[in-house]
């Protein structure tokens, strides 16, 4: 309730006089220094708390390859993107699509961004809601959906009025409870190992689970050059071309603020990720320790530690899981609320529907996850986060198309490129799979994005 509390003290205090321009922009006020520090949190889901450490049983630590391709990417949104957002004055970064290239790309962007990220975020929040339930609500005889509502109403109650201001200074606060929450679990697993932390740290560095470089498999999707470039492109898409992450990154003061704050939130990604990863190495020698089997799916590492080790580690596990999934589920119901009204109805100033498109934003995004509930097929979840995926490539493509060339295009086409993009897109990696094994992992955004981008170059021909 503590948690709870601080989250609608930070609420009042950012909602005082609010005005459209302070939920959209914060009013161009931010500190760069806590946008960075939150911006961590906001960028690991609750869904990141869970999987991450369950990595190591699958690929080891070369997660850590991609989060090195984060960071060039993030100098490479810093230092192209943000000058472009900043010169324009943007407050939705698919404005700048349809000054290059039209009002038909601008649309075309901005319903991709609205479909993608009201079902990703449904999808993430819909796990994290199962995991609570499991730990919090089931044993309380609380039904799931209304713990669904409960939870989305919260958020719906501390970002109404103070919007995206509101969120810098939550997002803060909930990095810390998120990271606190990791570092006791990594200790309490450690001490259960009888490992001092220098002990733990050495054990790490020694364990086969620790191997971060993959260099001398080039068919392999761990191979280091995929996983580089990746996390490089990653980044230029989930973040670059995304309004949910590069809403806060506007709301700086200055643009030089704004270069700083991303630059050090993108360094902070990888000893963010490197804790996470050697979480998981502590727990598999627990289980080892134990003489427990390893669990099947790496998901259940650290909810199946957290089942049988008191209550401290529960609350630890259930504040982080809260922690990162209100930080990234809140972002997105504000960012949903401002390219629906800002881009797709055009009524910036308009208040009134602005409170009114937020409110129907959440409820939306409750039936959404119900929906998940009542289909309750992991298969059918899977897909639909798979096409989810599928769609900033069509981003990547919009963008740059329109940085790295002069020309126009066929605006009317648009639409229709977009949309045969992503469905190539998965007739090539069927295609490729069928006749030599061979899946395609993260470069299909990369190979997505090529498809819209040659699409775009066409059309301008017709």
């Amino acid at each position: 309730m503590g948690y709870f509390a601080l989250l609608f003290a930070f609420s009042r205090w950012t909602g005082r006089r609010a005005t459209n321009e302070t939920f959209y922009r914060a009013d161009r006020q931010s500190p760069w220094y806590m946008v960075a520090f939150g911006m961590v949190g906001a960028s690991i889901s609750g869904i990141t708390f869970v999987s991450v450490p369950g990595m190591v049983l699958v690929s080891q630590m070369n997660y850590l390859q991609t989060c090195m391709g984060f960071i060039l990417g993030y100098v490479v949104v810093a230092f192209l993107l943000l000058p472009l957002y900043y010169k324009l004055n943007l407050t939705s970064i698919y404005a700048y699509l349809g000054q290059r290239l039209g009002q038909r790309s601008h649309k075309t962007g901005s319903w991709f961004f609205l479909l993608s990220k009201m079902t990703g975020a449904a999808v993430r929040f819909y796990v994290v809601c199962i995991i609570l339930q499991r730990f919090v609500f089931e044993p309380q005889g609380v039904p799931f959906a209304v713990t669904t509502l409960l939870l989305v109403l919260l958020i719906w109650l501390y970002t109404r009025k103070g919007g995206i201001k509101t969120l810098v200074w939550t997002d803060s606060l909930q990095t810390l409870c998120l990271f606190t929450a990791l570092l006791i679990i990594i200790y309490k697993v450690a001490t259960d190992l009888n490992l001092s932390m220098g002990d733990a740290v050495s054990a790490i560095s020694q364990s086969e689970l620790s191997r971060v470089f993959v260099f001398d498999d080039w068919v392999s999707k761990q191979n280091f050059w995929k996983q580089f470039l990746s996390g490089v492109f990653i980044v230029l898409v989930m973040t670059g071309v995304d309004q949910d992450m590069m809403q806060k990154n506007l709301t700086c003061k200055t643009l030089r603020g704004a270069q700083k704050d991303m630059c050090t939130y993108g360094v902070a990604f990888l000893p963010a990720n490197l804790l996470f990863l050697s979480l998981g190495v502590l727990l598999t020698m627990w289980y080892q320790q134990q003489g427990m089997t390893m669990p099947v799916m790496g998901d259940e590492l650290l909810p199946m530690y957290v089942g049988q080790a008191g209550s401290l580690v529960m609350v630890l596990f259930v504040l982080g899981i809260v922690a990162a999934s209100f930080s990234s589920a809140d972002s997105a119901l504000t960012s949903l609320t401002t390219i629906y009204c800002v881009d797709i109805l055009g009524q910036k100033d308009n208040e009134l529907l602005r409170k009114r498109t937020h409110l129907a934003m959440c409820a939306i995004f409750v039936l959404f996850i119900l929906f998940f509930m009542v289909v309750n097929s992991t298969s059918l979840i899977d897909a639909i986060y798979i096409i989810c995926s599928y769609t900033y490539g069509p981003l990547l493509g919009l963008f740059a198309y329109g940085l790295l060339t002069k020309q126009g295009v066929n605006d009317r086409l648009v639409p229709y490129i977009a949309v045969a993009s992503p469905l190539l897109c998965y007739a090539i990696d069927y295609g490729v799979g069928q006749m030599t094994g061979y899946h395609f992992g993260y470069e299909l955004l990369m190979l997505n994005g090529l498809i819209t981008f040659v699409g775009l170059y066409l059309s301008s021909k017709l």
